[in-house]
């Protein structure tokens, strides 16, 4: 069967999904940003940026972009009723506090058990990029990645173990691909959903590691829903 992965619209659309009433959530830098987008403006989310946002709304309109008003990747950004904007140490102790119910960031490698790396390859004359991916990993409740599952060599992002520098250990909660959703946990792989036309059978092949099938109830897995 063939299957069509998820663009990166829809990626960040799936994440939203999972995004309960009332969660103060950061969005990292790259294709988590996306997510603010497709917030349904009926549900209630504060979005936090670690430069010192917390109220963010959806991406501007063209033409009404604020330089004044950015994210922490520097892209304009809008703010909700309420919105505040704040100093840099007093988001970070946000970050570092629990304060945040979710984060949701890229990754160079996520391990089957939720280890991150997400801030430097190890390659030779590779730019390191830490920011402030440390301090979200470990201190929001719930770490969520949002990635493409392969790189562009073909090979998967999500592994057995890291080989690059970790970021967090076992701070991953939830993968969202583009071809699949799963759960980290003590024991493996647990799978979420897929899209249509990829069958388990299909995502093993594609990850290289074996995945639990699909839970209906994964509290016991990934923590309490937010």
């Amino acid at each position: 069967m063939t299957y069509t992965r998820r663009t990166k619209d829809q990626l960040a659309a799936r994440v939203a999904q999972d995004i309960a009433e009332g969660a103060t959530v950061n969005l990292g830098i790259g294709m988590p940003t996306l997510v603010a987008n497709h917030i349904p403006a009926s549900r209630e989310v504060l979005l936090h940026s670690e430069n010192g946002i917390l109220g963010m709304g959806p991406a501007p309109v063209e033409g009404d972009e604020d330089y004044d008003l950015i994210n922490a990747g520097k892209q304009p950004v809008t703010l909700l009723p309420g919105g505040a904007y704040f100093h840099h140490a007093d988001s970070f102790a946000m970050m570092r506090g629990g304060h945040l119910d979710i984060c949701v960031l890229g990754a160079f490698q996520v391990s089957a058990t939720g280890d991150l790396a997400n801030w430097h390859t190890g390659e030779p004359g590779a730019i390191p990029a830490v920011g402030g991916a440390m301090d979200l990993a470990t201190g929001a409740r719930q770490t969520w990645v949002m990635m493409d599952l392969l790189t562009k060599k073909g090979e998967s992002k999500i592994v057995n173990a890291c080989t690059y520098p970790l970021t967090g250990i076992a701070c991953v909660k939830r993968i969202y691909t583009d071809v699949a959703t799963l759960a980290c946990t003590a024991q493996g792989l647990q799978l979420i959903d897929r899209v249509d036309g990829l069958t388990h059978a299909e995502l093993e092949k594609l990850v290289g590691l074996s995945i639990f099938p699909h839970n209906p109830d994964l509290s016991s897995l990934t923590g309490p829903t937010p």
